[in-house]
């Protein structure tokens, strides 16, 4: 007897902006993947890498631009079927930058390791920006105490510890000092 493999819905991006308000999802190859809000910990990661990356970008009156989630991402420029709200997002070409987000893969992604997220953040999502095109992706994970650094770019990954301090691949004269990360 042959089994007929049952055909999952596919959804898009009018999926996610048709959910309940409040209620926050990414989209990944047209299936939804439900998110938690974030807690404390991860809000105040979030919000010193943010202020650090901030601060170096207008102190060299850069022209990238940086974003914490909510703020949508539409990978693939033509496709439908991925959306992803990154903890952190810089941006460096303009051209990508509407008011409803960013369409094509941002330069350099932050994702900060929740619970709920893990499998989300160290595979699924890998795969996607490495795909996409994202230079850089920083896994930061405060429960393990290491940030997995991926530059694409020139297919190097290193792991560092919160007691590190960790170049950025897209800046040459940017690095984060973690022990300064008070969470």
């Amino acid at each position: 007897m042959v089994q007929v493999a049952t055909q999952q819905k596919i959804y898009t991006v009018d999926d996610i902006y048709a959910l309940p308000d409040g209620e926050r999802a990414e989209l990944i190859d047209g299936q939804i993947y439900y998110m938690a809000p974030p807690n404390t910990k991860h809000q105040r990661i979030s919000g010193r890498l943010y202020q650090a990356i901030a601060n170096y970008i207008d102190s060299k009156n850069g022209e990238c631009e940086i974003f914490a989630a909510p703020f949508a991402v539409f990978l693939n420029k033509n496709s439908n079927n991925n959306y992803v709200e990154p903890d952190i997002s810089v941006i460096c070409d303009k051209d990508k930058i509407t008011e409803k987000g960013c369409y094509g893969a941002p330069d350099w992604i932050i994702e900060i390791v929740s619970p709920g997220s893990r499998r989300m953040d160290y595979y699924i999502k890998l795969f996607q920006y490495r795909t996409a095109g994202v230079k850089e992706y920083w896994i930061v994970d405060y429960e393990k105490n290491i940030v997995m650094v991926y530059d694409f770019q020139n297919s190097d990954g290193n792991d560092y510890t919160f007691s590190d301090i960790i170049p950025a691949g897209i800046y040459s004269d940017l690095a984060i000092d973690f022990s300064n990360i008070k969470w």
